[in-house]
């Protein structure tokens, strides 16, 4: 499994309306920071054969790959079946330095844009994370709107079966046996309309079977339920946000949980990251404003940094305070391994400004301090996304690629909680955000090894530090933004 891709898009400035007709590429800045709009590229061959889309996406990493020098130039395309085993090729060097994990691939331009714009997708509308040991697996989140959630799976539950029928039902732990975690995207099938499951739910000593029609669905990037709120704890108050991904849509709902806190006088954040796989650059940027009511706008933001041919396009983001922004004295930031690019970006981004007002609760995040260009090929619904900058903050801090634990100056470790919602103090990071918020001490994420405690056999999954949301080896444009989403 390719674990956590973690796309960080650009702006709609620079994402959208990429590629014009007629096989031109127009390159769009997505990941890690806004950048100026780069000059159209190599123009491709009109036809949309395997050897001309691989010879187009050839062309895309010899002009905007971060680290040229490590492009595997002997990589053959003949040898293989599709675009992306070429690209993987091409960068196996980069990716066994930890550099590029699968950042740079090729997907469709009419699926991306969809999501982008209003987290549009196809599936079931639940979020999956798998316990590999134990051959479990369980409902991280469902989504507002969906059909899982519509049927009553929700946080917390076990699917302890999967069929197309009620008499097709196998266990999730014989799927896992025999096909490892990739069986598990396959019985769940094609993120397809109108495509049905059977689900064997369980929830404490309660097991029902559920049938769930797969649908188009637009995700909402704050919860209607938990995604905004104010936490009292004790005599203080507390701003609660949980941010799925960084979409377009997500702005109106942010800018109005920031002007309510903005109202109550809040001066202490959580900032809920712990599934955000990235997302919109934009969407970061003005994240980073609402936190910004106390910086000048002379304050660097983020800069982007493209390799030395391209160094001219470099460009700083300062922050640019909003009628909502608020003065933040401390924020903590929930995270785990599912936490990547944009997400990473705004952490990143806030830590010199706070020292040890800030800190990350919960896991080390995913670590990827790089971001992609778009070269958009329209006539083929071909749009490579090529590793293309680096992101710093203030202080020239942006090599994180073994993750934030090990670059802030205060991390805390806690478990990702499924008996407890999001949004619960009671839940175990949420409540570990609260002790540091009130100056109580915490164990610090180990860089060694997975954080988080498991709190006894019986909750064993529930409670876990050997969980990992699912991801499937050819994610869809939705599944790269929101891990674990089927």
């Amino acid at each position: 499994m390719r674990h956590l891709v973690g796309l960080l898009a650009s702006s709609a400035l620079l994402l959208t309306g990429c590629g014009g007709g007629g096989g031109s590429s127009t390159p769009t800045p997505t990941p890690i920071a806004s950048a100026p709009a780069p000059t159209p590229g190599p123009t491709p061959s009109p036809t949309c054969s395997l050897a001309n889309r691989q010879a187009f996406a050839r062309d895309v990493l010899d002009e905007w790959y971060l680290f040229p020098e490590l492009l595997v130039t002997s990589a053959n395309p003949a040898s293989f079946t599709t675009v992306q085993g070429y690209i993987d090729a091409l960068t196996a060097t980069a990716r066994s330095q930890g550099k590029d994990r699968f950042f740079t691939f090729i997907t469709s331009i009419a699926e991306e844009n969809a999501f982008l714009a209003s987290g549009e997708s196809a599936g079931i509308g639940i979020r999956l994370s798998i316990d590999s040991p134990a051959r479990r697996v369980f409902v991280s989140e469902a989504f507002e709107g969906a059909p899982g959630l519509a049927a009553g799976i929700d946080r917390g539950d076990e699917i302890t079966a999967i069929g197309t029928s009620s008499a097709s039902l196998r266990s999730v732990s014989d799927i896992i046996a025999a096909e490892g975690s990739a069986g598990i995207t396959n019985a769940l099938g094609p993120n397809t309309a109108g495509l049905s499951r059977v689900l064997r739910v369980t929830r404490g000593s309660t097991s029902r079977e559920v049938s769930v029609t797969k649908a188009v669905f637009d995700l909402p990037a704050v919860s209607s339920r938990y995604g905004s709120r104010i936490i009292q704890d004790g005599s203080r108050q507390i701003g609660y946000i949980n941010l799925r991904t960084f979409i377009s849509s997500a702005d109106t709902p942010l800018r109005e949980a920031f002007a309510s806190f903005r109202a109550a006088g809040i001066t202490e954040f959580i900032i809920d990251f712990r599934y955000n796989g990235g997302g919109l650059v934009s969407t970061a940027e003005l994240m980073g404003d609402l936190l910004g009511g106390n910086r000048s706008s002379n304050d660097l933001f983020s800069g982007v940094r493209f390799r030395a041919s391209k160094s001219a396009r470099n460009e700083n983001r300062l922050f640019a305070p909003r009628a909502e922004s608020v003065s933040p004295v401390k924020i903590a930031f929930i995270g785990t391994g599912a936490t990547a690019s944009a997400s990473e970006l705004v952490i990143n981004s806030m830590a010199p400004y706070l020292g040890r007002n800030l800190a990350l609760i919960g896991a080390n995040t995913f670590g990827k301090p790089v971001g992609q260009i778009a070269l958009d090929r329209s006539a083929c619904d071909d749009r490579v996304r090529v590793v293309a900058f680096s992101s710093v903050n203030s202080r020239n801090q942006g090599e994180y690629f073994n993750g934030l634990a090990s670059t802030l100056d205060v991390t805390c470790q806690a478990a990702d909680d499924l008996t407890r919602p999001l949004g619960d103090p009671q839940e175990a990071s949420i409540r570990g955000a609260l002790d540091f918020l009130a100056g109580r001490s915490c164990t610090a994420i180990s860089l060694s090894g997975p954080s988080g405690n498991i709190a006894g056999q019986s909750q064993r999954g529930l409670i876990a530090s050997d969980r990992e949301l699912l991801v499937p080896d050819a994610p869809s444009p939705a599944q790269r933004e929101v891990p674990g989403l089927f």
